[in-house]
């Protein structure tokens, strides 16, 4: 084999990454890989746009069939996102016998099975390393580094704006909207942020990472997702005088049986590392029966970041393609009969501690009525805080309590803020539980 030859089909911003990456370190790649790698088409609907790659006319198109109908082209790139056409060009790709390589995590996460199930039933593969995590390497230390542990939990930092956003309100005190604001100015946050802040990005990408941790489909629909919309200042403070920072956490969890994937914000301990990730950066804190516990850093988006991950990925399927070697690694790393349905933990059964802060009028007997109701739903106070005036005649109640479950807080709540001493509706935030790595093995 002279070269493998590759097709792209988007160039935006991941697109020109990737271009860039194999123009800069081709002579590397082709070292490693021992044949070239020849971006032989690349397909995308403006070929006009200004764009900081420079790439031979006679290689572009508007026509993705220029790609599908082409039988030298070996390896097809889909980054145009969404799920269709993305789905449809990638189902054509795998039933012509071409391997292809994706970092689409929202089409994986509501369509995955689909996909790996047609690259089974053709006799090729998917990789998939720059759709969790931008440029650090973990779809691959899960798949491959890790292959033999039972892996208990994983938390990760997964959404960079979201992180970007709550380190500025952190460390400087601003509003959401002012971090916000801040984070579109530097290109750190889309004109339209909701994915981000809503926390449905960084849900997509801990759903592929559980179907591949786990070696399971998991529904996307039953995934918990929380965003950052609602943190306020307040609430940040509070968190450090308890002695914690706040973040968007992705939380995957398996108990042998069901597993737990939910996405909120969550109060990190200062201590744990997780709490130290800041800006624009990415962190995943994976804990394993054989290894213990590990932590991967680094940057979970860009041009360059993201367009080395699917170099990455040319790379290894190059690799198969080069030995005549078939598909030397499944899409979830293990054998179709492995693969299971197992099923996501209602948020109702989840028990944890939690902060509350209620704003109640400033009077006496409050606190008793709160704490009365909390008791009778078996809410075990664990500490309070109550500071200055927040509005002339009410007063924040801060709490945090010991383990509860979700379904007796939130009916507690709801009585509570039925309350006429209650002037707001109470906001509540759950806390990262302090666990060893045997605590969440199967």
């Amino acid at each position: 084999m002279r070269e493998i030859q590759v097709g792209l089909i988007g160039l935006g911003t991941v697109g020109c990454g990737l271009v860039k990456v194999l123009e800069d370190n081709g002579e590397l790649l082709q070292q490693r890989l021992g044949v070239p790698l020849r971006l032989k088409k690349v397909v995308d609907i403006d070929l006009d746009r200004p764009r900081p790659v420079n790439i031979p006319r006679e290689v572009l198109s508007t026509q993705v069939q220029h790609i599908l109908e082409d039988n030298e082209i070996q390896i097809v790139v889909e980054l145009i996102g969404g799920m269709e056409p993305a789905k449809t060009f990638l189902l054509d790709a795998m039933k012509r016998g071409k391997h292809v390589v994706t970092a689409n995590k929202a089409l994986l996460a509501m369509h995955g099975s689909e996909l790996f199930a047609a690259a089974r039933e053709h006799g090729v593969n998917i990789a998939f390393e720059a759709a969790v995590g931008g440029g650090i390497p973990l779809i691959r230390a899960v798949r491959e580094g890790l292959v033999a542990n039972r892996i208990g939990r994983i938390y990760g930092i997964l959404n960079g704006t979201a992180n970007y956003i709550l380190t500025r309100m952190s460390q400087e005190g601003t509003t959401f909207a002012e971090a916000l604001s801040g984070a579109q100015k530097l290109g750190y946050a889309e004109a339209d942020p909701t994915l981000d802040v809503e926390g449905v990005d960084a849900a997509h990408k801990i759903a592929v990472l559980s179907s591949l941790a786990y070696c399971c489909e998991v529904d996307f629909n039953h995934i918990y997702v929380e965003g950052i919309t609602h943190i306020d200042p307040l609430d940040i403070q509070f968190a450090k005088d308890f002695g914690y920072q706040i973040k968007l956490l992705a939380i995957s969890r398996s108990d042998g049986k069901r597993i737990e994937v939910r996405v909120h914000p969550t109060m990190i301990p200062q201590e744990h590392m997780l709490a130290k990730v800041e800006g624009a950066y990415n962190a995943i804190h994976i804990s394993g029966d054989s290894v213990g516990d590990v932590m991967l850093y680094g940057l979970g988006a860009g041009m360059m970041p993201t367009g080395s991950a699917v170099a990455s990925d040319l790379v290894d399927l190059g690799r198969d393609l080069v030995a005549g070697s078939g598909i030397r690694i499944a899409s979830l790393a293990s054998e179709e009969r492995a693969v299971a349905c197992r099923q996501v933990k209602p948020m109702d059964e989840l028990v944890i501690k939690y902060y509350f802060r209620f704003v109640a009028v400033d009077r006496p007997g409050v606190l008793s009525k709160i704490s009365g109701i909390l008791g009778s739903h078996d809410i075990s106070i664990a500490s309070v805080i109550q500071k200055g005036r927040q509005v002339k005649g009410s007063v924040p109640i801060v709490m945090m309590t010991h383990e509860a479950r979700e379904r007796d807080v939130r009916m507690a709540l709801a009585e509570i803020d039925d309350l006429p001493v209650v002037t707001s509706t109470t906001r509540f935030i759950r806390v990262k539980k302090n666990e060893s790595v045997e605590e969440s093995q199967s």
